[in-house]
C-alpha cells in the first residue's frame, strides 16, 4: 500500500479498481443518497467504471483526485477524502464521504484536515474550495472546522437545488 497521508489514525492511499466493492457500498449509503445523489452505481462493474471515469482519470490528468481512508487498527476502509477538480468551478474542491457508522468519530475532520494541508503545502494549490448541500450540516460544520468559510451559494451541475460554497 502506498501511503499518501498518514495522520494519528488514518492512512490515506490512491484508490484504485480494487476498491470498487467498496465504492459500490459508499455511493449507496443513505447519507450519500441523500446528500451527494444516485450516481447509478449498483454492481461491482459501475463502480470500476465510476472508478477509471472519475478519480483514477484525476491522477492521471491533474495528479490529484480522491484517496482511500484507511483506518489504521482495522486495515479497513472507511471512507474517501480528496480533491477534485470540476469542470464547472473555477477552484480545486475538496471532498469527503465515510460510512455512515464512522460518521462524527473525528474521522472525517483528521482526513480533511490532512487533505487540505496536503494540498495547500505538498501540491501548493492556491485556493481550495468546497460545495456542499445545505441541509448536510454535519459536512457543513466540518467545512468550517477545517479553516473553509462560506462565500456563496451556486447552482451547480444542473441541481435545482443551490449549494453552499466554501473556500480558503
Amino acid at each position: 500500500m502506498q501511503i499518501l497521508i498518514e495522520t494519528e489514525r488514518l492512512y490515506l492511499r490512491k484508490l484504485t479498481l480494487e476498491d470498487a466493492p467498496f465504492m459500490l457500498e459508499l455511493l449507496n449509503t443513505p447519507t450519500w443518497l441523500q446528500f451527494i445523489g444516485d450516481r447509478n452505481v449498483h454492481s461491482i462493474e459501475d463502480a470500476e467504471n465510476y472508478l477509471k471515469n472519475g478519480t483514477l482519470k484525476s491522477y492521471q490528468e491533474n495528479g490529484f483526485g480522491f484517496y482511500a481512508v484507511i483506518e489504521k487498527t482495522s486495515g479497513k476502509t472507511i471512507g474517501m477524502c480528496g480533491l477534485i477538480k470540476r469542470d464547472s468551478l473555477p477552484d480545486i474542491d475538496i471532498g469527503f464521504a465515510f460510512l455512515p457508522h464512522l460518521i462524527s468519530k473525528g474521522f472525517g475532520y483528521e482526513a480533511a484536515s490532512a487533505t487540505l494541508d496536503y494540498a495547500l503545502n505538498t501540491l501548493k494549490i492556491k485556493r481550495i474550495i468546497a460545495i456542499v448541500n445545505p441541509d448536510n450540516e454535519k459536512s457543513i460544520g466540518l467545512i468550517k472546522k477545517i479553516g473553509l468559510h462560506f462565500e456563496k451559494m451556486i447552482k451547480f451541475g444542473g441541481e435545482e437545488k443551490e449549494l453552499m460554497l466554501f473556500g480558503i
